[in-house]
């Protein structure tokens, strides 16, 4: 991950062109990744097609496109989650970006995050109060579930088969088995 030196404030990024491929900022700095692999993609893309088929497009967005998600103004700090879902009515959107809490986040773990880089996403996940966030290892096939506590994220379940239930959408069932690529 190229990571570019110079410290940006929340109104420069603004100002910034929409950048091509997945670029985050975490304390001013701009962090730029590769496009995911495919493998990858396709874990979201049926986590996303699990999702959208129990819920209602009406009330609920599932999201799996390139967005900005604004942790915080300053420093800047924005994310890309792999997939987010929303309550539509309490989406903030503000100079374009979304600047409220998704109900949910996944984040599908790839050969070169860093343990480091991976509690750093759930501590801004955290700050922004994120009730729900899906950590998923394609290598490991396994789904660590953490929940939201008393301002602080923590692993709820950690699992390998069955199925897997948001709790803010507790009539979808997500069937593990099939998240992961044949």
């Amino acid at each position: 991950m190229a990571t570019t030196r110079k410290v940006i404030t929340y109104e420069e990024w603004l100002k910034m062109p929409e950048a091509e491929g997945i670029e985050e900022v975490v304390q001013g700095e701009i962090r730029k990744m590769p496009p995911n692999k495919w493998n990858h993609a396709r874990i979201v893309e049926e986590l996303a097609r699990q999702l959208r088929a129990q819920l209602d497009p009406q009330d609920i967005f599932v999201v799996t496109s390139v967005f900005g998600l604004v942790i915080r103004r300053d420093p800047v700090t924005t994310r890309v989650p792999d997939l987010a879902v929303f309550v539509r009515r309490q989406i903030v959107e503000q100079e374009g970006y979304i600047h409220s809490a998704p109900e949910l986040v996944v984040e599908v773990l790839s050969a070169g995050n860093t343990r480091a880089e991976r509690s750093e996403k759930l501590k801004d996940y955290e700050s922004l109060g994120v009730p729900e966030v899906w950590v998923v290892s394609p290598e490991a096939q396994t789904v660590e579930v953490m929940l939201l506590k008393e301002g602080r994220l923590g692993t709820a379940a950690l699992l390998r088969e069955g199925q897997l239930r948001p709790g803010r959408f507790p009539g979808a069932a997500i069937d593990i088995a099939l998240i992961w690529p044949k």
